[in-house]
C-alpha cells in the first residue's frame, strides 16, 4: 500500500481504539485552499441544466427532479436512467474481480477515493446546499471533511476486522508416533450484492458509512439516492468509480441508481433475489419494512423522538441557548435534533436561585427569537426548509394542541432572497398531552413539556425510548446522584446522554472515529455507526484444510 495511505489508515485505527478526538479531513475550509470555494461554486454552476457525465454511463434516458431549497428553481440535473437488471447484471460481472482483491488492495482504493473527494469538497458543498436546504458551512462539513472521516473511521474497522485471522496457517497435532499436519487457508468472503438507500436531508453523511462498509469487505454496491438529493451522492460515486478505474478494476463495483417519485424502484431493488445487504437511512414505515424483507441483511436508521430532560442548572441561560442552538440547527431537519424539552412544574434550581417552569420555557422561546432574527446567524443556522411535507407539518403543529410560546415565522436570507427559511414553533404541553409529544415530529417543532417532577420526566423519556426510539438524549443536572439515575435508565433502553452541554458542545453532533451514531438497539435503528457488528455482518469467514 502507497505509505501515505498505510500511514494515514494506521492512524484511523488507532483513533478507532483510544476514541478521542482525530480528524483526517479537518472541518475548515481554508485549509483546502482560498482558491478551493469559488472553484467550487464555478464547478456546481456548471452542472445546473445539463446531464452528469461523471459516472461515465451510456444511457438512452437522463432523470432529474431536484428542487433547490434556497432558489426555489429546479437545478434542472440529470442523471443517467438504468434499468434495474442492468444495474444488476454489472454488478455481478463486478463481483467475482472485487470480492477475490486482497484487503490491502481494498483499502488502498478506497483511500484513494477519499483523496480525489477531498479535492471535490467545495462541489459537495453547493451540491448539498441546493439539493437538501443545509446552509453552506454544514454543507461543507457534514458532506465534505465529516463524512469522509466517517467512511475513513469504516475502512479502518474493516481493513482490521479481515486482518485479523491469517490467510494461511500450519496446524501440527501431535498424534504420538507421528503428527497430523494440515495446512489450513481462511478468507472473508463478502455476502454479495449491497444495497444503500440514500435520505433526502443528508445524501452523504448517512449513505457513505454503508457504502464503504460494503466496499471494504469486498460487497459490489448500488447506491440509491432520494430523488430529491442526487448531485452530491453522485459526485462521491464517480470519485470511487476513478479511483477504481485507475487501479485497473470494473467501475462497476459501485453503481448509481437513479428513478424519480413518480417513478421509485427502490422496492424492486431491495427485494431483488441477488441483493444481499440493504442500508437505509429514513422514515419508520419503510425502515420497517426494510427490516422485515426476508432473507436480507439490514441496517437501518430510522426516526426517534429525541428529548431533553431539565432538572437543574449553574446558570441557565446558557442552557436556554444551548437548547435554542441545537433546536434550530438546519431546522431540526437532523436525526439528532432535539423535539421535547421535559421542565419540572416545581422548576429549576439553579447556582442565582429557582426559577419557575413559566420562566424556563419563556428563556429558551426568547433564546430561540433572538437567534434567529440575528442578521448574522439566524438564517445561516436553519438552512433551509428541504421538503413540502415538512413544511406543511410546520404549518398544522399549532392546531394539534398546546399553547403557542412562539410561532414560526418567514426568516430573511440576503443571499436568496427565495429562500425556503422558517424559524421553529415552540409550543409548551403538559406530560398529560402524550398523544402530541408521543410521535416524531420532523423539523423545527420544539414542545417544551410540564412534569410533575424530574422522576416524571425521566419515565417519560425512558418509556417513549423504548418504544418510539431514540437516537440522542440531552439532560441538564447538577447533581451526580441524578445523572447517574438518568444515564442508568437510558441506557437500559439503548439511549446515549449528553450531560450539560454549553458552549460549543451540540447534542446534534456526533463525532467519527469516538461516537456511536444510533445504538442499534431501540426503534431508532438496528445498526450503528460504526461498531464491529456493522462490519462482520457483511462478510464470513470460510476456512478450507490441505493435506500434504
Amino acid at each position: 500500500m502507497n505509505t501515505s495511505y498505510k500511514e494515514l489508515l494506521n492512524k484511523a485505527i488507532e483513533a478507532n481504539h483510544t476514541r478521542g478526538y482525530w480528524a483526517a479531513y479537518p472541518e475548515f475550509p481554508k485549509v483546502y485552499g482560498e482558491e478551493a470555494d469559488p472553484k467550487g461554486k464555478e464547478a456546481f454552476a456548471k452542472m445546473l441544466n445539463n446531464n452528469f457525465t461523471e459516472l461515465g454511463v451510456d444511457s438512452n434516458e437522463w432523470i432529474g427532479e431536484e428542487v433547490s431549497p434556497f432558489l426555489q428553481i429546479g437545478t434542472g440535473i440529470r442523471y443517467p436512467k438504468l434499468s434495474i437488471d442492468t444495474l444488476i447484471s454489472q454488478s455481478k460481472n463486478a463481483q467475482t474481480n472485487w470480492a477475490t482483491s486482497d484487503i490491502e488492495t481494498r483499502a488502498q482504493i478506497l483511500i484513494d477515493s477519499l483523496e480525489r473527494i477531498k479535492l471535490r469538497f467545495f462541489d459537495i458543498a453547493y451540491a448539498t446546499m441546493h439539493s437538501t436546504g443545509q446552509a453552506y458551512m454544514m454543507s461543507f462539513q457534514a458532506s465534505g471533511p465529516h463524512a469522509s472521516d466517517r467512511a475513513l473511521e469504516v475502512i479502518a474497522m474493516g481493513y482490521e476486522a479481515l486482518s485479523s485471522i491469517p490467510a494461511k496457517a500450519s496446524w501440527v497435532k501431535p498424534m504420538g508416533k507421528f503428527d497430523l499436519t494440515l495446512t489450513k487457508s481462511f478468507k472473508g468472503i463478502p455476502k454479495g450484492i449491497g444495497l444503500v438507500i440514500g435520505c433526502s436531508t443528508f445524501p452523504i453523511w448517512n449513505t457513505v458509512p454503508g457504502l464503504f462498509a460494503d466496499l471494504i469487505t469486498g460487497n459490489v454496491t448500488i447506491v440509491k439516492p432520494h430523488p430529491k438529493a442526487v448531485l452530491p451522492i453522485a459526485i462521491v460515486v464517480a470519485e470511487i468509480r476513478n479511483a477504481l478505474a485507475a487501479a485497473g478494476y470494473d467501475k462497476n463495483i459501485v453503481q448509481l441508481a437513479v428513478d424519480t417519485t413518480e417513478s421509485p424502484i427502490t422496492k424492486q431493488l431491495a427485494e431483488h433475489d441477488e441483493v444481499k445487504l440493504i442500508d437505509f437511512t429514513g422514515g419508520n414505515a419503510f425502515g420497517d419494512y426494510i427490516e422485515g424483507i426476508a432473507h436480507k441483511v439490514t441496517f437501518t436508521e430510522k426516526a426517534g423522538v429525541n428529548c431533553a430532560i431539565v432538572d437543574s442548572a449553574v446558570d441557565f441561560k446558557t442552557v436556554a441557548g444551548n437548547l435554542a442552538f441545537s433546536a434550530c440547527l438546519y431546522s431540526g431537519q437532523m436525526c439528532t435534533a432535539p423535539q421535547n424539552i421535559y421542565i419540572p412544574e416545581t422548576g429549576i434550581e439553579t447556582a442565582t436561585g429557582k426559577i419557575s417552569f413559566d420562566e424556563a420555557a419563556q428563556q429558551i422561546a426568547q433564546a430561540i427569537n433572538d437567534l434567529v432574527n440575528n442578521p448574522k446567524m439566524g438564517s445561516h443556522i436553519l438552512g433551509a426548509i428541504q421538503s413540502d411535507v415538512t413544511l406543511n407539518r410546520l404549518k398544522e403543529a399549532p392546531s394539534w394542541g398546546g399553547k403557542l410560546l412562539l410561532a414560526s415565522q418567514p426568516i430573511k436570507n440576503d443571499e436568496f432572497e427565495n429562500a425556503r427559511c422558517f424559524s421553529p414553533a415552540v409550543i409548551e404541553l403538559t406530560s398529560a398531552d402524550h398523544e402530541i409529544y408521543q410521535k416524531e415530529c420532523f423539523g423545527p417543532i420544539i414542545y417544551i413539556i410540564k412534569t410533575k417532577s424530574t422522576e416524571d420526566s425521566i419515565k417519560i423519556t425512558e418509556d417513549l425510548s423504548r418504544q418510539k426510539g431514540a437516537i440522542t438524549c440531552l439532560a441538564y443536572c447538577t447533581s451526580e446522584a441524578t445523572m447517574q439515575t438518568i444515564e442508568n435508565r437510558m441506557n437500559a433502553v439503548f439511549t446515549p446522554v449528553s450531560f450539560n452541554f454549553q458552549g460549543a458542545a451540540f447534542v446534534n453532533s456526533h463525532a467519527a472515529f469516538s461516537d456511536f451514531h444510533v445504538t442499534g438497539g431501540n426503534a431508532s435503528g438496528n445498526a450503528s455507526f460504526t461498531n464491529a457488528e456493522y462490519i462482520n455482518k457483511r462478510f464470513v469467514w470460510v476456512g478450507n484444510r490441505y493435506m500434504s
